[in-house]
């Protein structure tokens, strides 16, 4: 306690500074007895020393072939780092490695990193699915090296030698590069900095590991599809261990779930002050930056030049992730009350029994590489495709994008995707009212038939399937599962709340390819007119958040000591929320159209602070 005191590590005071029980010792072990039954542990992998060896060799070849002088040539030199969940040390097994190969000026990323060392990886036998990605985002080459998932990423820096104890988290290293390499250089000094601002390592990998594993079994683990990424995780745990620095991973779990249940969205989750620099490189700002007002999760990178890294979170993956965190919330209540045990808080999503109809979104190739490469374009624009039919439906149809894909065996070179659909909670049944989505469809298959690479074979076609007919090669083995009666799933887990089946979505009829065609004008002022409610309606700020969930069932009942805890830390945790209001100010940035979604507006940031007393003053009532 006293090493912490000396040196607070957050942009607030933490909301408790006290230590473990006896109790919250027994419940971490039967947590890291939960984590090594299910083989979440530490994996090294020995393909590092000989990818650096593979860009070391990458980069004197074309040096040479460049026509630099001999001194330069042999002084040539490339370096690999990593970051992700590998270099945080929370990279379990079978996981992918995400690294950064470093480059000098003269070794460009279109010709010498996507050609030159994309034909060196080609020839190798080691070296299997090599699937160069240059328009993405972030570039990046994937590839399997002695079965090991690799994404490399480039930076090319402003320096003729790359030395080999280069520091990459000196800002300095930013100096005239280009974006593509600001953004790939961003991740390793995120994980960097992120080790340097928590309190404890150790714990904070073992709650990372726990966090990372319950979000893909309850499948919200993927930025691609609108949820979160590794990053953003690791982010929203080591903000938690800020706040509760001397707290066991098993009590950093249960406060993971208590604080987010709680935070008032948009208020961004930062490690650190955002500060800025000379190099006049963008930042997050939404005071500065119109783009970044419509933010809906912002979670931010923790050094220089400060990034939202959950801005591909809609408003409908964000109510899904709240609902997960108030399920998490209420279950750990339960584990602490020795009502349940960690089994429960990790079981699995019934992703495929929790919906009466879906989408089923099916990819196929000519070959294997085709596929792969296919595969990806389609994936990258499923975010889009769920945007569009909430866009189309007036928000009344949710899309839940189930994060994984799925093969049929008995079709070659095929992958496919699922989306769960349901009308949105609240919102009245009319007899009769069909959902018509075939526009919809249409516009999105004509956009990812745009496809720069695309070669014959490459066809993607989308079905509506009900819940009885998905196909069984989703389920394990192939073998679809005896459907549970309504009352033994009732029994098999504490009843709480979450992203479950509205019941009047039963009576909801989708068209995917009938009548009742829209027209271009109608629909338009139509959207129109949805968007201005909408904007309307976020505007209402603290109070959007009670559709979400509406109460629970589980029983609340605390001793005099558990309240008295509790309410000592919210006394001290009432100025660990942020204001928007506090950043400094900038202008200009363009709105990108898929992100158009309204949040807190300026004028109101004020009422921040307000709003967030309020839901501290709510999580009070609860534990007592």
């Amino acid at each position: 306690m006293g090493s912490y005191q000396r040196q607070q590590l957050g942009i607030t005071k933490p909301i408790s500074l006290a230590g473990p029980t006896e109790l919250d010792m027994m419940k971490n072990q039967e947590l890291e007895k939960f984590l090594e039954d299910v083989g979440l542990s530490e994996s090294q992998e020995e393909v590092l020393g000989r990818l650096d060896q593979i860009v070391k060799i990458w980069v004197k070849k074309i040096s040479q072939a460049k026509g630099l002088n001999e001194q330069l040539v042999r002084e040539a030199n490339a370096k690999i780092f990593t970051f992700g969940s590998y270099r945080l040390g929370v990279h379990g097994p079978g996981e992918g490695m995400e690294t950064l190969c470093v480059g000098p000026r003269h070794a460009s990323r279109e010709e010498d990193f996507f050609i030159e060392l994309h034909r060196m990886l080609s020839e190798m036998p080691e070296v299997s699915e090599l699937h160069p990605v240059p328009d993405a985002h972030v570039p990046v080459m994937k590839f399997k090296f002695n079965g090991v998932s690799i994404d490399l990423l480039y930076a090319k820096l402003s320096l003729w030698v790359i030395p080999e104890d280069l520091d990459i988290s000196q800002d300095l290293i930013l100096q005239n590069v280009d974006e593509q390499t600001v953004l790939s250089l961003n991740g390793c000094r995120a994980t960097d900095q992120i080790l340097r601002l928590v309190p404890n390592i150790q714990n904070f990998r073992t709650t990372l590991r726990c966090m990372k594993f319950w979000a893909k079994r309850r499948g919200i683990y993927s930025n691609v599809v609108g949820f979160l990424g590794g990053i953003s995780w690791a982010l929203l745990v080591a903000r938690v261990c800020q706040l509760y620095p001397n707290a066991l991973p098993n009590m950093l779990v249960s406060r993971f779930f208590r604080l987010y249940t709680q935070w008032r969205w948009p208020n961004p989750v930062m490690l650190c002050h955002i500060e800025e620099a000379s190099l006049g490189l963008q930042v997050w700002d939404p005071r500065r930056y119109p783009e970044d007002r419509f933010d809906l999760m912002p979670t931010i990178t923790p050094v220089y030049p400060c990034m939202n890294s959950s801005y591909n979170v809609s408003s409908n993956t964000l109510r899904i992730l709240t609902e997960e965190f108030q399920r998490g919330n209420e279950i750990c209540e339960c584990i602490e009350a020795n009502k349940a045990d960690w089994n429960t808080l990790f079981g699995p999503y019934p992703f495929f029994e929790a919906y009466k109809n879906y989408l089923q979104i099916d990819s196929t190739a000519a070959n294997a590489d085709d596929l792969r490469k296919w595969k990806g374009w389609v994936e990258s624009h499923l975010r889009q495709l769920m945007l569009k039919i909430e866009r189309d439906t007036f928000n009344k149809l949710q899309c839940h994008p189930h994060p994984g894909d799925f093969s049929d065996k008995t079709r070659p070179f095929h992958c496919c995707y699922f989306m769960g659909l349901q009308r949105k909670q609240g919102i009245p049944v009319i007899e009769g009212e069909q959902f018509d989505i075939r526009p919809t469809v249409e516009e999105f298959k004509h956009s990812v038939a745009m496809y720069m690479l695309w070669k014959p074979g490459m066809e993607i076609h989308i079905t509506h399937v009900r819940r009885s007919s998905i196909p069984n090669f989703v389920f394990p083995g192939g073998v679809r599962p005896v459907r549970a009666s309504r009352e033994s799933r009732r029994v098999s887990e504490p009843e709480v709340s979450g992203h479950k089946e509205s019941e009047e979505s039963q009576e909801s009829k989708l068209v995917l390819g009938g009548a009742n065609d829209r027209k271009k004008k109608k629909r338009e002022e139509d959207i129109a007119g949805s968007n201005l409610r909408a904007a309307k309606y976020f505007a209402a700020g603290a109070s959007s958040q009670c559709e979400f969930y509406e109460g629970s069932s589980l029983s609340t009942n605390s001793s005099l000591s558990r309240a008295e805890k509790v309410a000592n830390e919210i006394k001290e945790g009432l100025e660990g929320f942020i204001n928007p209001s506090e950043l400094p100010h900038k202008s200009g940035g363009a709105i990108d159209e898929d992100r158009r979604r309204p949040t807190i507006a300026n004028d109101e940031s004020s009422s921040c602070q307000e709003a967030e007393e309020l839901a501290v003053e709510k999580l009070y009532r609860l534990s007592i």
